[in-house]
């Protein structure tokens, strides 16, 4: 049947709406994310993401800095790494030496839903790098975490040899989903609401008007034959 009267156009509109709602999916990209640990004496201690690459990054003496593994579709839906961050417990082992830095690092290397297939996540752990002071975060990053896998566009892909394979790749958005740390969790039923996994606000309110474009249609069309 085609669409050719005064409603069915309207109707084939919301055939159509309704049809795409559930093919359009977005795609993530499995990486490591960097991140800085903010602390100041105004705000309580809050994950940031980097605004610079590890391999420009330069970390003062006492900075606690993080990475983790998961899947995401950019900066502001990338998972934060899990764990205490706090560096007098990270760095309580190593003492300050004349001439070098501490730094903290949190290494998160994500969950199983964020692994690639047949890879098992190692559990997340801290370390504290002593490095010169002029070094880089992936010079701290090289000194505790070793082997370090980048590509040829100096993309950080494996930290302690993990993953072994792959790079910033795609992945599709019907995965499940990563389990996440009780404050992300907190953070993200927040700023989504009651996300189910329907279709969403904007989607609905499209639908209803063009519900009732199709209704005023309908009633123009019977006044006309009137």
């Amino acid at each position: 049947m085609t669409c050719r009267r005064l409603v069915l156009p309207v109707l084939c509109l919301l055939l159509a709406v309704l049809g795409t709602a559930g093919q359009a999916q977005a795609v993530g990209y499995r990486y490591w994310s960097f991140w800085d640990r903010n602390s100041t004496a105004d705000t309580a201690d809050t994950w940031v993401y980097a605004t610079q690459g590890p391999s420009t990054a330069r970390p003062s003496d006492g900075d606690v800095q993080g990475f983790r593994f998961s899947v995401s579709e950019d900066s502001k839906d990338s998972a934060k790494p899990r764990g205490a961050a706090d560096f007098a417990t990270i760095c309580a082992k190593t003492p300050a030496r004349e001439g070098s830095k501490r730094v903290g690092l949190v290494l998160d290397f994500g969950t199983t839903a964020d692994a690639p297939s047949g890879s098992t996540p190692p559990r997340p752990r801290t370390a504290c790098a002593r490095v010169d002071d002029d070094a880089t975060t992936a010079d701290a990053l090289a000194a505790v975490a070793k082997p370090l896998r980048y590509d040829t566009n100096a993309l950080l892909c494996a930290i302690a040899g993990y993953p072994t394979t792959g790079c910033g790749e795609p992945v599709a958005a019907d995965r499940p989903k990563a389990s996440k740390s009780p404050g992300e969790e907190a953070e993200s039923n927040s700023a989504d609401g009651d996300d189910n996994g329907g279709p969403s606000l904007g989607l609905l309110t499209g639908i209803a008007a063009v519900a009732a474009l199709g209704a005023a249609a309908v009633w123009q069309a019977r006044r006309r034959r009137g």
